[in-house]
């Protein structure tokens, strides 16, 4: 069962949520935490047709969950946000 109070908590988003563009496909970085809670940052990308990755953990820091957003473009590429179903990986 939900918390009716969870629902009504505002999100704090990291200055490092941004757009990333390459190869023609932009997705939209989200990296947020629950405001004011010390809870670790989530990790959503969002493709140009509304898709979402989300990553199961939570990062101690917004600079870790950014990283793994770049290690895992680096090494899989942007369109392995656009071309796997949507949901949650890792």
């Amino acid at each position: 069962m939900t918390d009716p109070d969870e629902d009504e908590r505002e999100l704090e988003y990291s200055p490092l949520c941004a757009d990333e563009t390459r190869e023609g496909i932009t997705v939209r970085v989200e990296i947020y935490r629950f405001a004011g809670s010390g809870e670790g940052w989530s990790l959503e990308v969002v493709d140009q047709d509304h898709g979402s990755t989300v990553w199961k953990e939570t990062f101690a820091r917004d600079e870790d969950a950014y990283a793994e957003f770049y290690r895992t473009l680096e090494a899989e590429g942007i369109r392995s946000f656009v071309e796997l179903p949507s949901g949650e990986v890792n």
